[in-house]
């Protein structure tokens, strides 16, 4: 069982690090061919640094924290307005449809860096939002148009019967969707979720353009200070693939769980 759990990790790991292998070599032969020095001695320095008997957080180390605190509280603002779109996009409302269609078309049809200018220069100064507010609004808004369109999917997948037999059993529309449909509805939208879920943590480097000291914003600063460009970037693309890699594996242990699970019913 363990096994079946993380075989398709080992197998993803695997390919990627001959991936890597293959990238290397060819890097390396073209930075001898530039006569190109390479640095990453000093790349250590910018992720953790001893300093008066104890280890302290460098620009990337902090820089990720950034990252991944407006990743998660994205992630969770994503799912609220993804599961409330979906179901105003199937409710019996005309103005609840209208809403949601319409949230949905214009979030996915105009490209995120625009968003983000037009939340950051126009209506954040109107509501009051600081700069990492506006970020993880812009991330959850842009990222909740994909995910209600997911849950849309997974809900429309339901037998009408499940509906009918909570209603049936007495439960109340809130205990039927909490305890009949969406965990169902979860467990067929895992593979997709994830999916959303690697695309909001990459799309969180955009974020950057606000002058919000993420990951990628840290990065930059240094390449402008340091000149090393290739040893900063590729660590950086590392540390964004050892965070997604980690999401995957945790996605691929919740759809066994909740596989297991369902096949004991």
């Amino acid at each position: 069982m363990i096994y079946r759990i993380i075989k398709p990790v080992i197998q993803a790991a695997l390919q990627i690090t001959i991936t890597l292998i293959a990238i290397i070599w060819i890097l390396d032969s073209g930075a001898k061919a530039m006569d190109y020095q390479w640095q990453w001695h000093r790349v250590a320095d910018y992720i953790l640094f001893y300093e008066d008997g104890e280890w302290w957080s460098a620009e990337l180390l902090e820089g990720l924290w950034v990252t991944i605190k407006i990743s998660a509280l994205s992630l969770i603002l994503t799912l609220m307005l993804g599961l409330t779109t979906a179901l105003l996009r199937m409710s019996h409302s005309s103005v609840g449809r209208f809403l949601a269609t319409s949230y949905v078309e214009i979030i996915r049809n105009t490209p995120l860096l625009v968003q983000i200018y037009l939340l950051y220069f126009v209506f954040g100064p109107v509501i009051g939002l600081d700069r990492f507010s506006t970020a993880v609004l812009a991330l959850a808004l842009f990222q909740g148009a994909y995910t209600a369109e997911i849950l849309r999917g997974g809900l429309q997948s339901i037998a009408t019967g499940q509906f009918e037999a909570a209603k049936t059993l007495g439960l109340s529309p809130w205990y039927s969707y909490k305890d009949v449909i969406l965990p169902q509805v979860l467990q067929r939208t895992v593979p997709p979720l994830t999916n959303e879920v690697v695309s909001l943590v990459k799309n969180s480097s955009i974020v950057s353009v606000m002058a919000i000291f993420d990951l990628t914003t840290e990065a930059r600063n240094i390449v402008s200070e340091t000149a090393m460009p290739f040893e900063i970037w590729f660590s950086v693309a590392a540390i964004y693939l050892a965070l997604t890699l980690s999401l995957s594996g945790l996605s691929a242990w919740l759809e066994y769980r909740l596989g297991a699970s369902w096949r004991k019913l």
